[in-house]
């Protein structure tokens, strides 16, 4: 029989989520258009969200987040945001002087119903600069379908076939990671001498150094030539289902550029399976150097084994993190007990349900959950270990857990965002904060029973 708190957050999660474990698709959106080269992202709606999003990103990359908004007022609710986007615009490229403007929804402008390609089509949009969009209503899906909105934008707006054989060259869209990730990703790109076109790319962005001199818009993100230009490349990589999916089947769609949708490099065989579709792809062989840092991961993980061998874990975040971090921590031989992402959607239950019988191992798992429920899974049935952003953190003091902060949003802690996940340098890292949580819970636990025996 159920306990009468479960009766009552069920009796909740029929009307709605209580502390989601997700935010609104603009925040995703943004992200994404950060991404290209000189490039300024555009809210159509209301000033408080666009400084919601910004802040948002702000506080877990600690660098400062730009973008514009339409600024609606009680008038633009009622009778819609043409005009406003129309000057928005006109003032964006006259004051901040972006080369690309990526205008993105919000709520109030999608349940108005404003008109975007017949908005940006009536506006003065000088010759030499561009304006394009995406839909992000913030009711429906999450911040990862905001970046995969965003994405696939760029791919409709952008991509274009022009040589009649195609480039040895390969997309690679590396899904909603840190820019730290997107670097990793690219030095393993770079070890295999492969001709690539990553984008969105926000290393170099929201990861810029310090100079002493304020720069708009850094140095980093994808050029506007090479988004252009991935319409002739011979094969796409999407890193991820929910992030990246659909910008590469609509390359393929528009471009009949094949493309291969991956799981994100996170652990050991989901960096193998990224490193042998390239292999196919036309690559000759994988070097020393890549081969060496698989063996020193593997010799990590049989080290020390023995630190998380057995250990319960519950894991939160993003559904394309957690699969191939649950994937990861099963080859560590650990034991998922409680998977959960606030992001809607079946195929994520679905693909996390077949490791675990793989694995002989039942958990409770849930799309589109949040974190009411996520907690009262814990209480019924204790973990090891937590994983998750910054908003496990509740739970973790409540049940006197460890937590490891992966993911979307890290709000109470720096440089997270320069170090990589992914990648066997990744997998290294992970392993690291695995075991030196657990040592680190053994030793608190061993100090308190020395404690009682003196008492």
């Amino acid at each position: 029989m159920l306990d009468n708190t479960t009766k009552e957050i069920r009796e909740r999660k029929s009307k709605g989520l209580i502390n989601p474990a997700k935010t609104c698709q603009p925040v995703g959106a943004m992200y994404a258009a950060l991404g290209i080269y000189k490039c300024l992202p555009h809210s159509h709606g209301s000033q408080g969200c666009c400084s919601y999003h910004r802040m948002h990103l702000t506080r877990h990359f600690r660098d400062p987040i730009m973008a514009s908004t339409s600024s609606f007022t009680e008038g633009a609710s009622v009778f819609g945001g043409a005009a406003n986007l129309k000057a928005s615009i006109r003032n964006v490229f006259t004051i901040y002087n972006p080369d690309v403007m990526a205008v993105h929804t919000t709520c109030l402008s999608e349940t108005i119903g404003d008109d975007l390609p017949s908005i940006i089509g009536g506006s003065e949009v000088p010759e030499d600069k561009i304006v394009f969009y995406a839909n992000t209503p913030s009711y429906h899906g999450s911040h990862v379908t905001g970046f995969s909105n965003m994405t696939k934008g760029m791919v409709q707006h952008f991509s274009t076939a022009t040589e009649e054989e195609k480039k040895e060259q390969v997309n690679v869209i590396p899904g909603f990671v840190n820019p730290g990730d997107m670097r990793e990703i690219k030095r393993i790109l770079s070890l295999m001498k492969i001709r690539y076109i990553m984008f969105p790319d926000t290393s170099g962005v929201v990861d810029a150094p310090m100079t002493g001199e304020y720069v708009m818009f850094p140095e980093g993100g994808t050029k506007i030539e090479d988004l252009k230009d991935t319409g002739n490349s011979k094969a796409t990589i999407s890193m991820g289902l929910s992030a990246s999916a659909d910008a590469g089947l609509a390359l393929e769609k528009k471009c009949r550029v094949p493309n291969y949708t991956l799981n994100t490099p996170i652990g050991v065989k989901a960096t193998d399976e990224f490193i042998m579709k390239l292999l196919k792809i036309g690559v000759s062989k994988v070097p020393a150097e890549l081969e060496e840092e698989r063996g020193q991961l593997v010799d990590i993980m049989t080290d020390t084994h023995f630190h998380f061998h057995g250990k319960k874990v519950a894991i939160f975040g993003d559904p394309d993190v957690v699969i191939s971090t649950t994937e990861f921590l099963l080859s560590l031989g650990m034991v998922p007990v409680h998977v959960l992402t606030g992001t809607p959607g079946e195929s994520f239950v679905k693909t996390i349900t077949e490791m675990l019988d793989h694995a002989g191992l039942k958990a409770n798992v849930k799309a589109g959950g949040d974190l009411l429920m996520f907690h009262q899974w814990i209480k019924n049935e204790p973990v090891d270990l937590l994983i998750g952003n910054t908003y496990g953190k509740y739970i973790a003091r409540a049940e006197d857990l460890p937590l490891i902060r992966i993911g979307f949003p890290v709000l109470d802690r720096s440089v997270h965002s320069y170090l990589p996940i992914v990648g066997y340098k990744g997998a290294m890292r992970i392993v690291e904060m695995v075991s030196n949580a657990l040592l680190d819970r053994a030793d608190r636990d061993a100090a308190d029973e020395d404690f009682e025996l003196v008492m």
